[in-house]
């Protein structure tokens, strides 16, 4: 427990460290008017590579709305300029779900060394806060982990519609749990070259999450390559980190970008694997602290709407789990009204 406590004694300075970073980095960035919705999808099946087929993270769904600049009401104005500093902002409202699943799923028999079924059901709360050179998000999660989150449901629903195998062992998946999240994260944009009109950049980044759900401090790193790079900061992903990165505007009649990314986390605690909080003979696994993942995937605006594709392969998350690197397709689809 000492361990543990340390663990989240630290993540957590690192965390509130991350409100120092919100002084200016760069001039006022172009408004835009219009909201922009986003629906993306997760899956370890949906992949370049050959997908995994139900194991670990194996499902992420997100529909999500991002305010126009400078257009909350003013308390929220307020709020975000006390927290990040002077710049563009934005609201961003959203509601996500994401499954998780053991190795072996046609077992219809606990599996205590292998990660339990749980699913989460969660909303999504961050303000944005943009600078030319910068963005900044701040924000909260909540929801439920459990059979509300309706993994069950959705899972094998769906695998009886399309004639597949319904996996066996929901029955033994981590129990209602009710979730709150406070996350912060921060990314800068850093151009490098313009050669013949396509142009080169870096997005450094680091976040950090303290709740009930993942205790984590991460840092990152992304090099693009394409045309219109300062039309957004780089494209989200679904699963742990912050996902403020929807908002976006066009300052080319198309722009493109492709990318890789290269992501080291510091977990303290995640509940998907060390089990419902406050239930001692909850299913769980030991969690590795340290976590990295790999990003690849092309992006492309037009017309308002921004279409993406990545390709993400994770190390270990808990000792004792099977294969070696993990990997899962993540698409996305944004339009602005």
């Amino acid at each position: 427990m000492t361990d543990w406590l340390l663990r989240v004694g630290a993540l957590a300075a690192g965390f509130g460290g991350l409100a120092t970073w919100a002084a200016p980095a760069g001039a006022t960035p172009l408004q835009d008017p219009y909201g922009t919705w986003t629906l993306q999808g997760e899956n370890d099946a949906v992949s370049t590579l050959k997908g995994t087929s139900d194991q670990n993270y194996t499902s992420g769904l997100r529909l999500n709305w991002t305010s126009g600049t400078d257009n909350q009401p003013a308390p929220i104005e307020t709020i975000n300029h006390a927290i990040m500093g002077r710049g563009v902002t934005r609201i961003s409202l959203g509601v996500q779900q994401l499954i998780f699943t053991p190795h072996d799923t046609q077992t219809p028999l606990p599996q205590p060394h292998d990660r339990p079924y749980s699913s989460l059901l969660l909303g999504t709360v961050n303000l944005i806060n943009d600078t030319d050179l910068s963005r900044t998000v701040f924000g909260i999660q909540f929801g439920v982990m459990g059979p509300a989150g309706l993994g069950r449901q959705l899972q094998n629903g769906f695998h009886g519609a399309i004639g597949d195998t319904k996996n066996q062992g929901w029955n033994h998946q981590l129990q209602n749990q009710p979730i709150f999240q406070v996350q912060m994260g921060r990314t800068w944009r850093l151009p490098l070259a313009d050669v013949f009109g396509i142009s080169m950049d870096m997005l450094p980044a680091a976040s950090a999450a303290v709740g009930d759900y993942r205790i984590y401090g991460s840092v990152a790193d992304t090099f693009r390559i394409g045309q219109g790079l300062n039309s957004d900061f780089g494209t989200p992903t679904i699963g742990p980190g912050v996902d403020g990165t929807d908002a976006y505007t066009l300052t080319r009649p198309v722009a493109w970008y492709a990318f890789g990314n290269v992501t080291g986390s510091a977990v303290g605690y995640d509940a998907t694997l060390q089990g419902n909080t406050v239930r001692s003979n909850s299913p769980h696994v030991p969690v590795n602290w340290d976590v990295g993942e790999i990003h690849a995937g092309v992006a492309v605006m037009w017309h308002g709407m921004r279409l993406s594709y990545s390709q993400v392969w994770q190390t270990q998350q808990f000792r004792g789990q099977r294969s070696g690197l993990f990997n899962y397709g993540s698409l996305a689809l944004s339009a602005k009204f």
